[in-house]
C-alpha cells in the first residue's frame, strides 16, 4: 500500500503550488488527497509577475475537487504534509481544524513541504520559532516575527521542513522534500 500525503489548501491557492507537488507525489506512487475547508470544488488563482507591476497579479486558475475536508483528516494515517502557498493561507490559518492537523504533523516530526505564502500557517501553530525557512520573499518580517530565521533561496531544510519561495523554484523544492521523504517515508 502507498504512503498517503495530505495537502491542505482552499480557495485563491496558487494553482502550481498544488497541482505540481500533486502530480509530482503521485508519479512517485504516493497517495495523496487534497483537503480543504469543505469538500467542494476549488478554485485556484494564477500569480505572475509582469512589468510595471510593485507585486505579482492574479488571475483565475485552475479548478479542483477537495477530496476531504479539514474536519474529516485523520493526520496519522498520513505520512507527510504540503502546504501550498497563494492567498489561502491568508484565511486557512483561522481555522480551528487546520490548525489541529498541522500541529499533529509537527507532533510526530514527519515531513512538511511548505511553499509561498504556506508559511503562514506554520507560523500560526507557533512551530517556526527557531527554525530557518524561506517564503515568498515579502513575507520575511512575518517569518522573524513568528521567530524563524529567514532565507531568500530557492529552498531551505530544516530537519522534516522543506520551504520554497514561490513556483518558479519547485524543482528545487520538491527534489529537497523527496529526499526527506524517502528517508522518513518511502512511497512503499
Amino acid at each position: 500500500m502507498a504512503a498517503r500525503i495530505l495537502i491542505v489548501t482552499g480557495d485563491a491557492a496558487e494553482s502550481l503550488e498544488v497541482l505540481y507537488p500533486y502530480q509530482r507525489l503521485r508519479e512517485e506512487g504516493y497517495d495523496v488527497h487534497i483537503a480543504a475547508p469543505a469538500r467542494k470544488t476549488l478554485r485556484f488563482v494564477v500569480h505572475d509577475f509582469e512589468p510595471g507591476f510593485d507585486t505579482y497579479t492574479e488571475k483565475p486558475g485552475y479548478t479542483w475537487p477537495a477530496d476531504l475536508a479539514f474536519s474529516e483528516v485523520d493526520p496519522g494515517t498520513y505520512a507527510a504534509l504540503v502546504i501550498p502557498g497563494g492567498r489561502a493561507p491568508e484565511y486557512l490559518r483561522n481555522d480551528a481544524e487546520l490548525r489541529k492537523v498541522i500541529k499533529a504533523f509537527f507532533d510526530a516530526d514527519k515531513p512538511v513541504a511548505q511553499i509561498c505564502h504556506g508559511p503562514l500557517l506554520t507560523a500560526a501553530i507557533g512551530r517556526l520559532n527557531g527554525r530557518r525557512v524561506t517564503c515568498y520573499p515579502a513575507l520575511e518580517m512575518d517569518m522573524q516575527a513568528a521567530g524563524a530565521g529567514f532565507r531568500d533561496a530557492e529552498v531551505v531544510v530544516d530537519g522534516t521542513l522543506v520551504s520554497s519561495r514561490a513556483w518558479p523554484d519547485h524543482s528545487g523544492w520538491m527534489r529537497e522534500f523527496l529526499k526527506v521523504l524517502r528517508a522518513k517515508a518511502p512511497a512503499m
